[in-house]
C-alpha cells in the first residue's frame, strides 16, 4: 500500500511540474492564435518563426555563443582540473571553494557582478561581453565534471608514460586525455546546455541589438500573447531535454563501467 501511495505521489509531483510544459507544447501546434481555442493541428507558428528575423538572429546568437562557450569553457575547465589534481592540502580546498561560488551563487548576483565588471573595465556590453559571461559561469561546471575522472586515475600513470619516452605533452594528449574524455564530454554538454537556456546572466551582460532566444522569448511575452512563443519555447525545451538525456545516459554508462571494473 505504501509503495502504491508513493508512486501516486510521485506521479502527481511530476504532473504538477510538467503539465504547464505539456500544455505549451500542445498549443504550439494549434492553428488558432488563442490559447483557449483549438482550431486544428498546424505547423503555422513554426513556419512563421523562420520569417521572424528577430527570432532567427536570436537563434543564431544563442547557438554561436553556446558553441564558443562550450569550446573555451571545456578547454579551460580541463586544464584547470588537471592543474587542481596536482595541488594538495589547504590550497586545493580554497581553490575548490572558489570554484563552487559561481555554481551555488544566484544567477542574478553573477549577472549584476559581471555587468559591473564589464562597465568598470570599459568592455562594451554586447556579443563579446555575453560570450565572456557565459564562459565564466560554465567553466566551473566543466571543472567539477572532469576533476573526478582525474582523481580516479592511477597517480603513477603520467610518470609511467614519461619513463617510457613520452614527452609531457604526449603523455597528456595520448594517455591522460583519453582516460578522462567521458568527464570532458559530460562537462562540454553541460556547458552547452547551461549557455543555451541561460536568461538572467545574459539579460544583464548583453547590449542593445544582441538577443538570445531566452531574452527574445521574454521580450515577446511582455508584448502580449503570441503563439510563436509556444513554438520557440518548445524547440528550446526539446533541445535542452535531448542534451540532458545524452548527459544522463552517458553518466549511467560510466557508472556501470566503473561497477564492472
Amino acid at each position: 500500500m505504501s509503495k502504491y501511495l508513493s508512486r501516486v505521489y510521485t506521479f502527481l509531483v511530476f504532473l504538477f511540474l510538467y503539465a504547464p510544459i505539456a500544455v505549451l507544447i500542445f498549443f504550439s501546434f494549434n492553428n488558432s492564435r488563442y490559447r483557449g481555442q483549438w482550431d486544428g493541428f498546424s505547423l503555422r507558428w513554426y513556419k512563421e518563426l523562420l520569417d521572424d528575423r528577430i527570432i532567427v538572429q536570436a537563434f543564431y546568437n544563442t547557438i554561436t555563443i553556446a558553441i564558443l562557450t562550450t569550446i573555451v569553457a571545456t578547454v579551460l575547465g580541463t586544464i584547470a582540473a588537471i592543474g587542481l589534481s596536482n595541488i594538495k592540502g589547504v590550497k586545493k580546498k580554497v581553490i575548490m571553494n572558489l570554484n563552487y561560488m559561481p555554481v551555488v551563487s544566484p544567477d542574478i548576483l553573477i549577472g549584476i557582478s559581471l555587468m559591473i565588471l564589464f562597465i568598470f573595465s570599459n568592455i562594451r556590453l554586447g556579443y563579446v561581453s555575453l560570450l565572456l559571461a557565459h564562459i565564466t559561469f560554465c567553466t566551473p561546471y566543466v571543472i567539477l565534471s572532469v576533476l573526478p575522472k582525474i582523481t580516479q586515475l592511477n597517480k603513477y600513470l603520467f610518470e609511467a608514460a614519461l619513463d617510457l619516452g613520452a614527452t609531457p605533452w604526449q603523455a597528456i594528449r595520448k594517455v591522460i586525455l583519453p582516460q578522462i574524455m567521458p568527464g570532458i564530454f559530460t562537462g562540454g554538454l553541460l556547458a552547452f546546455t547551461l549557455s543555451l537556456d541561460d536568461f538572467v546572466v545574459s539579460f544583464f551582460t548583453t547590449g542593445s541589438g544582441i538577443n538570445t532566444l531566452p531574452i527574445a522569448i521574454y521580450s515577446m511575452a511582455k508584448r502580449g500573447i503570441n503563439p510563436k512563443i509556444n513554438a520557440v519555447s518548445t524547440i528550446l525545451f526539446v533541445v535542452v531535454l535531448v542534451l540532458l538525456i545524452i548527459v544522463n545516459k552517458r553518466t549511467n554508462t560510466e557508472k556501470k563501467e566503473e561497477g564492472v571494473n
